[in-house]
Parts: structure tokens; C-alpha cells; sequence
């Protein structure tokens, strides 16, 4: 059975989706705030989120924003407002729908079910062309598993050093700027700035270079970039 956060401070309305959704056959949770939201949605395991815009706390975009750094499951965004401003932000930031206030709670349920099905059937087909492992030099990597090993130890990676070294590894020998990496890991829209990059790639090398003050994996390219380099 799927699970859905709603994140509405509307306590009728978040009523009104739960009873619609759970009618549907859906587990449902309700968060009315946007802080204690997005701690839930970061906490807990979800297939779908109903999201506010504007919310106490927290707003929905900047909910929006967080989640889709680490989580990939559908976001549908609701709101009250009518500018395609608003909606347009909402997609950029990586929603997966929007729908205006009043809106049909079955066409919801409708959509809410839509995006889980269309999410599990891009999740089987990226499964699909993952390879069961890759191996580079002393690294092996299980891109599905999310794991990597070196000289047969294990790493432990955080998930962006994580993204980061596939990221890499799917594009070796290929020199990419800081701010071309910032813009692939973190978004255009993510706080913070290219030293970002620098840190992470430093903290990387610490971990899958067999001598990270001469690094062999992770290459940098005087006033151009970092390539990871397998030849």
C-alpha cells in the first residue's frame, strides 16, 4: 500500500485529501506546518507528497527544494494562487504537478496515483540500465546498491559525495567546470556557490584515492575543471 504526506495548514482541506486519498486505498499522513512537513518528508518513507505553497514555517517551495535534493518521489504542488509565476517556480524546483485551489479531490486522487505509477515505472527502467557494478581501478561501485568499495573495503559516502563520484565515473575522461559540477549535483537553484564543489571533491579524494595529495582517480585541470580520469 503507497503512502502520502500532505503538508496543509488548512486543517480542513487536509482532511478533505486525506479522506479522498484513503478512500483510494492510500495510507495517509498530515502535517499542517511547514517545518515539522519537511522533517517528516525527509524522515519518514513516502511514494508521494501533497504539498502546500504557502505554509507556516516553512514555504512550499523551499519545502519542494529540500526534498527534491534528496529524495525521488513525486511532488504535487497545491496552491491558492493563479499566476503561471508561481507555477513555473514550483516545476522549476522539480514538482512533479500542480493544481490550483478549489480543485476536485478526485481529480487529486487521480493525479496522486498517475505520478506513483509513472515514478515505479522509471525506477524499474533506470534498474534496468544501471550496471550491476562498475569497476575502476581499486573502486568498485553498485550504483543500484548505492555502495562502493575500495581495494575491497567499504566507503562511507554521504549521498552528495555519492552522486558526485557517479556522476564522475558515468562521464570519465571528460573535464567539467565547478560551476557545470554545482549545477548537476546541487541545482541552479541550491544555496551556496562553487566552493562547494572543492569541498566535496577534496573530501572524495580522501576517501577513493589511494594517495589523495596525488590524486590518480579525480584529476584537476588547471583553470578549467576535474575529470576522472581511467586511462
Amino acid at each position: 500500500m503507497s503512502t502520502v504526506l500532505i503538508i496543509e495548514d488548512d486543517s480542513l482541506i487536509a482532511e478533505l485529501e486525506r479522506d479522498y486519498l484513503e478512500a483510494a486505498g492510500f495510507d495517509v499522513v498530515v502535517e499542517l506546518n511547514g517545518d515539522s512537513g519537511l522533517r517528516q518528508a525527509l524522515a519518514g518513507t513516502y511514494d508521494a507528497v501533497v504539498l502546500d505553497v504557502m505554509l507556516p514555517g516553512r514555504s512550499g517551495f523551499d519545502i519542494c527544494r529540500e526534498v527534491r535534493r534528496e529524495l525521488n518521489i513525486p511532488v504535487i504542488m497545491v496552491t491558492a494562487k493563479k499566476e503561471d509565476v508561481d507555477k513555473i517556480r514550483g516545476l522549476g524546483l522539480g514538482a512533479d504537478d500542480y493544481l490550483v485551489k478549489p480543485f476536485s479531490p478526485a481529480e487529486l486522487v487521480a493525479r496522486v496515483k498517475a505520478h506513483i505509477q509513472i515514478h515505479e515505472r522509471l525506477l524499474d527502467q533506470k534498474k534496468e540500465r544501471l550496471p550491476r557494478s562498475m569497476n575502476i581501478r581499486n573502486l568498485t561501485i553498485y550504483p543500484e546498491e548505492r555502495r562502493v568499495f575500495s581495494n575491497g573495503k567499504e566507503l562511507s559516502l554521504t549521498n552528495k559525495e555519492f552522486e558526485l563520484l557517479m556522476f564522475l565515473a558515468e562521464n570519465p575522461n571528460i573535464v567539467f567546470s565547478k560551476d557545470t559540477i554545482f549545477d548537476r549535483i546541487w541545482g541552479m537553484d541550491a544555496a551556496g556557490n562553487t566552493a562547494t564543489v572543492t569541498v566535496h571533491i577534496n573530501r572524495l579524494r580522501e576517501k577513493v584515492e589511494e594517495d589523495p595529495s596525488n590524486p590518480k582517480l579525480i584529476e584537476t585541470v588547471w583553470g578549467a575543471g576535474y575529470r576522472f580520469r581511467i586511462e
